[in-house]
C-alpha cells in the first residue's frame, strides 16, 4: 500500500506564491513512480495540474498553470512539490497528489493508483 499526504496550501492573496509537498510511503511504494497533481474546485470535475516522470527529468502541465506552476521531484525523500507562482482566484482548489505505478507522466485521473487526501488552497482577490 502507498500513502500519499499533502502538506502546503492555505489561504494568500492573488499574485503570491505557494509551495504544495506531497510526502509517500508506504511498503510498495517506489521512486520509479510517476507522480502527479489534481486540482478540484467546487462545482467542477477533478482536472490535471502537473505531472512528473520517475527521474525528474520529464514534466507536464495543464494549460491552465504552464509557466506558473513547476513540479520537481527529490527521490531520497520520496516528496514531489509543486511550486505555485503568480496565483490566481481561479487557482482556489482542494489540491491532490497522485502516484501511478509505472515510470512516465499521464494526465488522466483513471491512470494513476494513489491518492492523497487533498490540501486547500485559497486565493483571495
Amino acid at each position: 500500500q502507498v500513502t500519499l499526504v499533502e502538506s502546503g496550501g492555505g489561504l494568500v492573496q492573488a499574485g503570491e506564491s505557494l509551495r504544495l509537498s506531497c510526502a509517500a510511503s508506504g511498503r510498495t511504494f517506489s521512486s520509479t513512480y510517476a507522480m502527479g497533481w489534481f486540482r478540484q474546485a467546487p462545482g467542477k470535475e477533478r482536472e490535471f495540474v502537473a505531472g512528473i516522470d520517475w527521474s525528474g527529468g520529464y514534466t507536464y502541465y495543464g494549460d491552465s498553470v504552464a509557466g506558473r506552476f513547476t513540479i520537481s521531484r527529490d527521490n531520497a525523500k520520496n516528496t514531489v512539490y509543486l511550486q505555485m507562482n503568480s496565483l490566481k482566484p481561479e487557482d482556489t482548489a482542494v489540491y491532490y497528489c497522485a502516484a501511478r505505478s509505472g515510470a512516465g507522466v499521464r494526465r488522466v485521473r483513471s491512470d494513476y493508483d494513489y491518492w492523497g487526501q487533498g490540501t486547500q488552497v485559497t486565493i483571495s482577490s
